[in-house]
C-alpha cells in the first residue's frame, strides 16, 4: 500500500479553510483516494494570528486523531520554509507521494487518482500538476499554473493557457497529458524520497518561483515534470499575497534572477542578465510613467536584493559548463515577452 499525504500550508487563511478543507478531505480519501494508496491530509500552520489553528483544532480534534492532521509552527517560515518544515516531520516519515495544496484550492473528486497513476506508469516522472481553472470565472485557466508551465529563453514564466496576464478560456484545447517545465506550487505532486534527496524548496527564495527552481533541479538530473489534464483543481489565487500587491512583484523580479543564476552557467547567465536588466529597467520605467511608482520601486529593489541580499545565499548547481537550458519541449528558444507585444498572446501551437 502506497501512502500520499496532502499537505497545505496555512498562514492566516481561515476563510478558506474553512471553505475549501472539508472538500479536499471528502475528495481525496476513501472512495476518491488511488486504488491501493492511503491518502493523509494534512494543515501545517505558519503561525497565524486570524484563528486558524482554533478552528483546526475544534474541527479536526487535535493534532494526532480527526480526518485531518494538523501542524502548528512558531513562527511564519514562508512558504518555502514552511514547506521544507512539513515534510520533515515525523509524522510525515515513511510516505511514496507530497501533495503540495494551497488553502485556497477548491478540489474534485477523484482529483489525485490520474496524478498517482502518471507517476506509476513511468519512475521518471518526478513531480505532476493538474489543470488550474480560475475560481468563480466559469472555465477559465487560472494565472498560477494553468495547464502547465514553461518559460522562454529569458527566463520568464508563462503556460499552457496563460500568458502573463491573459487567461484563456478552457474549450479542451491543452486536456492532452504532456511534459512541461515547472508544476505549480499551488497543487503540485512530487515524489517522497526526490523531495529530500533535492532538499525540497530553496529557502532562499521565500515565497514565489521556488516550485520552478525545483523543476529545474529535477530536469538537470533527468527527471520529468508533467501535467495531468484528467485532474482539475479550482483556485482562488492571490489568497496570502494578492496580484496587486508590490511585494509580489518584488518577490517575482528577485527570485527570478535567483531561479536563473542557480541553474545557469557562468556565461549563460551573463547573456540572460544584460537582457534582462534593460527589459525590466523599461518595464520600471512604464510603470513609473502611469503613477505606479511602488510598483517601480519593486522592480528596482529586487534587483537590488538578489545582488546584495540573495546571491551570497544561493548554491549554484553543478553540471557541465556548456548545459543552458533545458531540452526545447519544454523550453520556448524565443521572448514571450516579444510574442505578446505583437499580439500573440495564447500559447496554441508555440511549443
Amino acid at each position: 500500500m502506497e501512502r500520499l499525504a496532502v499537505v497545505i500550508l496555512n498562514w492566516n487563511g481561515e476563510g478558506f479553510l474553512q471553505r475549501f478543507l472539508p472538500g479536499v478531505a471528502d475528495c481525496s480519501t476513501g472512495k476518491y483516494a488511488p486504488p491501493g494508496c492511503e491518502v493523509t491530509v494534512v494543515v501545517a500552520d505558519n503561525a497565524s494570528t486570524d484563528g486558524s489553528v482554533r478552528w483546526l483544532e475544534e474541527t479536526c480534534a487535535g493534532t494526532d486523531g480527526g480526518p485531518v492532521r494538523v501542524i502548528a509552527f512558531d513562527r511564519n517560515y514562508g512558504f518555502t520554509g514552511g514547506y521544507n518544515r512539513a515534510l520533515a516531520h515525523p509524522s510525515l516519515a515513511g510516505f511514496d507521494y507530497y501533495l503540495l495544496l494551497n488553502s485556497d484550492v477548491e478540489v474534485t473528486p477523484g482529483w489525485l487518482v490520474p496524478l498517482v497513476e502518471t507517476m506509476r506508469a513511468d519512475g521518471r516522472v518526478g513531480a505532476a500538476m493538474p489543470k488550474l481553472h480560475a475560481y468563480g470565472r466559469d472555465g477559465y485557466f487560472e494565472y498560477a499554473g494553468a495547464c502547465g508551465g514553461f518559460i522562454d529563453m529569458l527566463g520568464y514564466p508563462f503556460c499552457r493557457g496563460r500568458i502573463f496576464g491573459t487567461l484563456e478560456k478552457d474549450d479542451g484545447q491543452y486536456d492532452t497529458a504532456r511534459e512541461i517545465f515547472w508544476a505549480s506550487g499551488a497543487a503540485m505532486l512530487v515524489r517522497a524520497d526526490l523531495w529530500h534527496a533535492f532538499g525540497g524548496l530553496d529557502e532562499a527564495f521565500f515565497a514565489h518561483m521556488e516550485e520552478i527552481d525545483l523543476c529545474w533541479r529535477l530536469h538537470r538530473s533527468g527527471y520529468k515534470v508533467m501535467v495531468c489534464p484528467a485532474s482539475q483543481v479550482n483556485h482562488v489565487g492571490g489568497g496570502a499575497l494578492p496580484a496587486t500587491s508590490p511585494r509580489k512583484t518584488y518577490l517575482n523580479f528577485r527570485n527570478n534572477l535567483a531561479m536563473l543564476y542557480k541553474n545557469l552557467p557562468g556565461a549563460a547567465f551573463a547573456g540572460v542578465y544584460f537582457v534582462r536588466f534593460w527589459a525590466d529597467s523599461l518595464q520600471a520605467l512604464l510603470w513609473l510613467c502611469t503613477g505606479k511608482r511602488s510598483f517601480a520601486g519593486a522592480v528596482v529593489r529586487g534587483h537590488r536584493d538578489f545582488w546584495r541580499r540573495m546571491r551570497p545565499r544561493l548554491v549554484r548547481q553543478p553540471g557541465k559548463e556548456g548545459y543552458a537550458l533545458p531540452a526545447k519541449q519544454v523550453l520556448y528558444r524565443g521572448s514571450v515577452a516579444l510574442r505578446y507585444l505583437v499580439g500573440k498572446r495564447k500559447f496554441g501551437n508555440m511549443m
